[in-house]
Order: structure tokens, then sequence, then C-alpha cells
């Protein structure tokens, strides 16, 4: 069974980093596009970064120049390093990824990790 697991969330005080990682684990054939996603509370779940297979970026404007979309294949594990933390980036961060199990292409969730950002 396929499974995305978070980790690194937390408490941080505004102007501070974190470091989430997600790594899926189970058997599968490849690892496609990964990503996170954040859902603050009352609010719809928004994109914050993807990476394709081969590298390329894409980050929402809220976060562009504060975070950084990574990802080792090798351990077949995202991260995002966020940096210069605000309030308003509190909320569940959710890790994504289209991965392919035998011939078909399957989009996966994380459980999610809390971020909270408060002085």
């Amino acid at each position: 069974q396929v499974q995305l697991v978070e980790s690194g969330g937390g408490l941080v005080q505004p102007g501070g980093s974190l470091r989430l990682s997600c790594a899926a684990s189970g058997t599968f054939f490849s690892l496609n596009d990964m990503g996170w996603y954040r859902q603050a509370p009352g609010k719809q779940r928004e994109l914050v970064a993807t990476i394709t297979s081969g590298g390329r970026t894409n980050y929402a404007d809220s976060v562009k120049g504060r975070f950084t979309i990574s990802r080792d294949n090798a351990k077949n594990t995202v991260y995002l390093q966020m940096n210069s933390l605000k309030p308003e980036d509190t909320a569940v961060y959710y890790c994504n990824a289209e991965i392919i199990v035998g011939v078909m292409a399957h989009v996966y969730w994380g459980q999610g990790t809390q971020v909270t950002v408060s002085s």
C-alpha cells in the first residue's frame, strides 16, 4: 500500500523557519509531480508549491522568495523549506504526489502536518 508520510511541522515565531518532509512508501513504479498544499481554518485548500520529477518548480505568489521546494528521488522524498514565516502561513500542510502504481497514475495525499506561526 502506497503512503505519503509527512513530518516537520510545529510552532514557530514570526520570521522563523521550518522544514517539512514527505516520504513515499510502499510498492510503486515511479513518482511524478509532487507538491505541498495548505488549508487554514475556514479556508479552502490552496497550492503552495509543486515540483516535477525533473525538478521544475512552481510557487504560489504568497510564498515566492520565502519557501523552497525540493526533492530527493533516491529517497522518494519531497521537502518544503519555509523561511521568513508569517502568521498568515499558519495552516495544515498536506503533501501531494502523482504515483505510478502498475500502469495507472494515482494521486495520493499525506495526512497533514500543522504549522503554527505565532509569537
